[in-house]
């Protein structure tokens, strides 16, 4: 079986299943039917540990090497508390994503919890970086809410590359509303650190594969 065949396979139950985390946070049904809820959700869990990788195993669909990981919590198809955000970049050092939260995402009652909008800003700040030719992880992120973050409205995060230091990079990044650009909901300024390969080599080595895509990069 391909990777692309697979992925498409992922992709369509992650789907199904962020469907049905958005039902459980928002169901106000009987007992009785949250217990035959329960009852399916453990027999759906047993079907799907028939066959499982281990805790730092990398899944088949994911690319190490470019860092896109099908099960992230932010983009991942196959996530159920993805989002998930559609993200894209650039070689210039930019990167943006576009996602609309939803009820599984609240902190303040009809708001996004700014946890979640610090990860957002998070993930297209490494992008970014990435984008650049830079690997890293993240080593300070600095947020600051302006305003409100609401559900259901579509949002749009950017970020772009700032000044390179040997294995240091930072980045900026801003979070607002698809409707009133204008407005800054909430910023960022990220630090990336890349690792060394060898220091890599030792963070990573539980995977038992090479991973590029927080290392060093020319």
């Amino acid at each position: 079986m391909s990777r692309e065949v697979r992925r498409a396979a992922v992709g369509e139950l992650g789907s199904a299943l962020r469907d049905l985390v958005d039902a459980a946070v928002r169901t106000e049904v009987s007992l009785e039917d949250l217990a035959a809820a329960t009852d399916g959700a453990r027999q759906l869990a047993a079907l799907l540990r028939a066959e499982t990788r281990g805790l730092h195993d990398i899944a088949g669909v994911d690319d190490p090497e470019t860092g896109e990981r099908w099960y992230s919590p932010v983009y991942g198809p196959g996530n159920p508390v993805a989002p998930p955000m559609e993200a894209s970049s650039t070689p210039d050092g930019r990167a943006t994503g576009r996602v609309t939260l939803g009820k599984p995402h609240e902190g303040p009652p009809g708001l996004v919890h700014g946890g979640v909008v610090a990860t957002l800003l998070d993930h297209v700040l490494a992008r970014a970086v990435r984008a650049a030719g830079r690997g890293g992880l993240t080593a300070t992120l600095t947020v600051t809410y302006r305003r409100p973050v609401h559900l259901g409205v579509p949002l749009l995060a950017t970020a772009e590359v700032g000044t390179t230091e040997g294995r240091r990079t930072t980045a900026t990044a801003r979070i607002v509303a698809e409707d009133d650009p204008g407005s800054t909901l909430a910023e960022a300024e990220g630090l990336f650190v890349a690792l060394r390969p060898e220091r890599a080599a030792d963070v990573f080595a539980p995977t038992g594969r090479d991973v590029g895509a927080w290392t060093s990069r020319s």
